[in-house]
């Protein structure tokens, strides 16, 4: 009974106050002053937030301790709105953060100088074992879009993943 109760609350919450919580219970706005100035949040190559309402489709993405993302190459249209459901099954955290190369390598950078560092933008959730969360994200144009667990040896050992923008 609990399990189908917390199946069938979840299923109820919108897709923005999943990705505002940092899915230990707190709330992540206005937390972890940290300088997030290498992730680019405005329309680009990558995309921007994504309006729940929009929604074309859910895609289910787990992380696991191998340092893997199941699925880690993804097909969308151009101008899609995804929500994607994420799931740590891992006994460690997690994250997964959509950016080009360029944003990721620098916020990579910025994650070994903060270690402990979790995040609050719309491109980026943090995970810990065994929690769900999820994001919004609208692909405006066709190109690769790529997404990474940037946590301190993640993305070294291959937690990378594409997005095809077709």
């Amino acid at each position: 009974m609990k399990k189908t109760f917390t199946i069938l609350a979840f299923s109820l919450l919108p897709a923005f106050a999943i990705a505002a919580v940092d899915h230990s219970g707190h709330d992540m706005h206005g937390m972890h002053g940290h300088d997030m100035s290498t992730m680019s949040h405005a329309t680009s190559t990558v995309g921007q937030p994504g309006d729940p309402a929009n929604v074309s489709r859910t895609i289910e993405i787990i992380m696991d301790d191998n340092m893997r993302f199941t699925p880690s190459d993804i097909q969308v249209e151009a101008g899609e709105t995804v929500r994607f459901f994420i799931k740590n099954v891992g006994q460690v955290p997690h994250e997964m953060v959509i950016g080009s190369i360029e944003e990721l390598k620098a916020h990579a950078a910025e994650m070994l100088a903060a270690p402990g560092m979790e995040h609050e933008e719309p491109n980026m959730i943090t995970l810990q074992p065994g929690k769900v969360g999820g994001l919004v994200w609208q692909f405006d144009q066709p190109g690769m879009v790529d997404f990474a667990c940037l946590i301190p040896g993640h993305t070294e050992a291959g937690m990378v993943g594409k997005v095809e923008v077709i």
